[in-house]
């Protein structure tokens, strides 16, 4: 999970946009028109162990679904905390990176997309000190902040982590052109792998 809040932009002050998901489209359609989809891995942080954290690993077995070469963090293979500077290591240096994750808001952010041109912080909220990862970014804000972030993750609504997982893979297909592609693997805007 993400140290993103959009009331002070990225980790204090980057950035960061608040958008929906026509501007998430918008926002790949961008990455996908300064760089060759052959040269862009999509990292996908979480870990399946939590309903609230699941979004990258949802969100990465979609894409891989959608046909897209480059996903790091799926279902099957989650990339989290405690695989992510190995994961990092599979990524090709000539690669640009879009790093997705979860991340919790003040309440009337719920259900929006923080994106940047810049690195994610991941796991800030909960303690941990790991890299920033990506050139590109993209938090979702699945449940609102509050005082124990590890039970507001596990307590968070699996039906909504996976909506807007299904939200950011139609958007990135849409925006790389593999939409047309995707549609037969997909039901109610996400696969069931």
């Amino acid at each position: 999970m993400s140290n993103q809040d959009f009331r002070s932009g990225r980790d204090k002050g980057g950035n960061s946009q608040k958008t929906d998901a026509n501007g998430l489209r918008a926002f790949l359609a961008e990455i996908r028109s300064r760089h060759e989809p052959s040269a862009v891995t999509f990292l996908c942080i979480g870990t399946d162990r939590s309903t609230g954290d699941a979004l990258g690993p949802l969100t990465g077995s979609a894409l891989s679904a959608c046909g897209f070469p480059h996903v790091i963090g799926t279902l099957a293979s989650p990339c989290d905390a405690s695989s992510l500077v190995a994961r990092l290591a599979e990524i090709p240096e000539s690669h640009v990176v879009v790093a997705i994750d979860a991340c919790l808001g003040q309440p009337q952010s719920v259900g929006s997309f923080l994106v940047a041109d810049e690195p994610l912080l991941p796991a800030r909220s909960v303690g941990l000190s790991l890299p920033p990862v990506g050139n590109y970014s993209v938090a979702a804000v699945v449940n609102a902040i509050g005082p124990k972030p590890y039970a507001t993750l596990q307590m968070t609504s699996l039906h909504h982590v996976m909506a807007m997982a299904g939200q950011i893979a139609s958007a990135a297909a849409e925006a790389f052109g593999l939409a047309a592609d995707a549609g037969a693997n997909r039901a109610y805007g996400w696969p069931f792998i």
